[in-house]
């Protein structure tokens, strides 16, 4: 690993938020994460944090912190890898995949990577299956936190978000989207990494509100259907489109951590057919 200040700041912040949310949710949910650590193929490592609580289904907060080389495949599409493949990359990613289908699956990422260039990456978005109350409430709130850092942020953020998590296949949104962003770097990387502490605590904040206010809501076996094939396009989304999979998958990541973004179980709506 690269001692670098920059990567090493952002370093120690995403391992901050990491503690932080784990005892927020463990205080919700009254169970514990379980907790590895895996090391890289190339060099440094991560630490999967998962749990299957009271209300949360199946959740999972890791962090990594690897080096390695970019395969030719890789090294057209990401900046810098072409002049040098080698790359550092930092980060944290969240998802969380509630029991009650009253409270959205929610997910959230950030990270740091550098080759010859340098920048920060991730977002967050959510996935209701029932009408969300607060979602206006939502929104509004990452548009304020957005307009403090640049007020052409938060519409470019919102569109790449809902332009992303889009099923093309079956022409719909996979939730009501967020913020989703790549390749920041201003020439400022002061106020970038002011954005991206920005973000992870909006998330820590809303998943803590969220998950509060929700989970002594009653619901419906009517309702859990619709979560489950809701969770269906979740996946399918994970698996033919998410960035991030495909990205830890090609450098040689924790597979068990790439894949914790699946949700536990879903139904993808199909009639048994002779």
């Amino acid at each position: 690993m690269i001692a670098d200040p920059k990567f090493n700041t952002a370093k120690e912040w995403f391992e901050k938020l990491r503690d932080n949310l784990i005892e927020t949710i463990q205080n919700i949910d009254e169970k514990q994460f379980e907790v590895s650590n895996w090391d890289h193929k190339g060099d440094g490592g991560g630490k999967m944090s998962k749990i299957k609580g009271n209300i949360i289904e199946k959740g999972g907060v890791n962090i990594s912190s690897v080096a390695g080389t970019f395969n030719e495949n890789m090294r057209e599409a990401i900046p810098g890898a072409k002049e040098d493949p080698n790359y550092n990359a930092t980060g944290i990613s969240v998802v969380l995949h509630p029991v009650s289908p009253k409270i959205p699956s929610m997910h959230f990422n950030t990270r740091f990577i550098k080759t010859t260039q340098e920048w920060f990456g991730g977002g967050m978005d959510i996935t209701p299956c029932l009408k969300f109350e607060d979602e206006e409430k939502y929104h509004r709130g990452l548009e304020v936190l957005c307009n403090k850092y640049d007020k052409s942020c938060y519409p470019k953020f919102k569109k790449w978000c809902d332009d992303y998590f889009f099923l093309k296949h079956r022409n719909e949104p996979r939730g009501v989207g967020g913020i989703f962003f790549d390749y920041l770097q201003t020439g400022d990387w002061g106020k970038d990494f002011e954005l991206v502490q920005d973000v992870g605590t909006y998330f820590h904040k809303f998943i803590k509100n969220t998950l509060i206010s929700l989970k002594d809501e009653e619901w419906s076996e009517e309702e859990k259907k619709k979560q489950l094939i809701k969770r269906s396009r979740y996946a399918e989304f994970n698996l033919l489109y998410d960035r991030g999979t495909k990205f830890g998958l090609e450098t040689g990541g924790n597979v068990d951590a790439i894949l914790m973004s699946m949700p536990p179980t879903c139904n993808m709506g199909i009639k048994n057919v002779i």
